[in-house]
């Protein structure tokens, strides 16, 4: 029974297997990513598989807080590290040193997901970006105080407009430090506002020299500046993140001197052309203006106003005359509604029958009677007559049918 071992002991014996294993301790393994988890503590945990097999694996943070890109599950990878033993699961996995995309560039990988992820954000929609200026006051230059870039653009600056000042802010262009630097000179010039337009950039290089420019801060920094930025990082192929956040970009920094300050020649060509077209528009307009006085000076308003003056008289004494006469057609008119309406009173003239020799019999309190069943014997009634009227008592009522 000497050869009955513990699961503890039997597990670390394994281990020390795998440990004095040359081959294991530094192995690259190409699979495919599943089930990759970012811990809060900051290390990963994943599995990578092929077709037949799969094999856990965990990458420390010390390790994966400088990967370049983001990892996503079915990405392929080679995978490199030591495979051991872990001891509370009794099971073998992998412990990655590095993270590489199998068949695509490590920072390609990164260069691409930074952008889908920035562009759904809208840094680079084409309607947050400012227009320059025509001729800027001054000009921020953001790059290396030694750089070809530095000397291409104030040899183009100083040929095209001496008289427009360049600041630098000098920064280191790649490196761990680069970042942060670029970041600062340009929040620098916007709390300073001394200038109208900053130029960040540096000459051409790989993706690994030019990868500052491709930093998130550097591209959120760019996108936050109320100062228009233009960027001109490396040759017309190299394009970084820079580029799509900037408000212009230019292929070189040559190119964005000649963007950012305008010739002065072509300055004094185009005020001279201003200037001939205002004075041909001036000229023309008095011109016109000329001919108008021309031809109002020769009508006949003040040639012959006499005449102006009798044609509208004679036009004023028609319209009198035509006034007359319809004000004499409606005087008849109403003339004779009125007369035909009299007569039409006339006739409906209570006073009319009475001077007929008739007479309006009423009551004392104004009924007016017509019939004899409407007074009593005895009853004080009232003749109205066309003269006078009579105070009668009713001695006899007969009521007679048919008349």
């Amino acid at each position: 029974m000497n050869n009955i071992y513990t699961v503890t002991d039997l597990t670390k014996y394994i281990k020390t297997l795998f440990d004095r294993d040359h081959k294991l301790l530094s192995v690259f393994i190409r699979g495919e990513l599943s089930n990759f988890k970012c811990h809060y503590s900051g290390h990963c945990y994943f599995t990578l598989k092929d077709a037949n097999s799969q094999i856990k694996g965990v990458m420390f943070k010390s390790r994966a807080q400088f990967l370049k890109f983001e990892p996503r599950n079915g990405l392929k990878v080679v995978a490199c590290g030591q495979v051991t033993i872990f001891e509370r699961d009794g099971q073998y996995q992998l412990y990655a040193d590095q993270l590489i995309p199998d068949g695509v560039g490590e920072l390609n990988i990164a260069f691409e997901q930074l952008k889908e992820k920035l562009a759904a954000e809208g840094l680079f929609n084409e309607d947050r970006k400012q227009q320059l200026r025509l001729l800027p006051r001054s000009v921020g230059v953001v790059t290396s105080p030694t750089g070809a870039a530095l000397r291409d653009i104030i040899t183009v600056a100083k040929r095209r407009h001496p008289s427009i000042p360049l600041v630098l802010y000098p920064v280191q262009v790649q490196g761990a430090e680069a970042p942060g630097q670029i970041v600062e000179a340009i929040r620098t010039f916007n709390h300073l506002k001394n200038v109208d337009v900053i130029i960040v950039g540096r000459g051409g290089g790989s993706i690994e020299e030019l990868w500052a420019f491709n930093d998130e801060k550097v591209v959120r920094a760019i996108a936050a500046s109320v100062i228009p930025v233009v960027s001109a990082v490396g040759h017309q192929t190299d394009y970084t993140l820079a580029d799509f956040a900037a408000d212009r970009r230019a292929a070189t920094p040559s190119q964005a001197a000649e963007i950012v300050v305008p010739d002065v020649q072509e300055l004094k060509r185009y005020i001279t052309t201003l200037q001939t077209m205002l004075e041909t528009g001036i000229k023309s307009y008095i011109k016109e203006r000329r001919q108008v006085v021309s031809k109002l000076r020769d009508s006949r308003v003040f040639t012959q106003p006499e005449r102006l003056l009798a044609e509208h008289r004679q036009l004023v004494d028609s319209y009198v005359e035509r006034l007359g006469q319809a004000t004499r057609k409606i005087i008849v008119a109403k003339q004779h509604d009125l007369k035909v309406n009299t007569e039409k009173l006339a006739m409906l003239n209570p006073l009319a029958v009475l001077a007929r020799g008739y007479g309006l019999v009423r009551t004392q309190d104004g009924q007016i009677v017509s019939n004899a069943d409407q007074v009593n014997t005895g009853q004080q009634l009232e003749i109205i007559l066309k003269q006078g009227r009579l105070e009668v008592e009713v001695i006899k009522a007969k009521e007679e049918k048919n008349g």
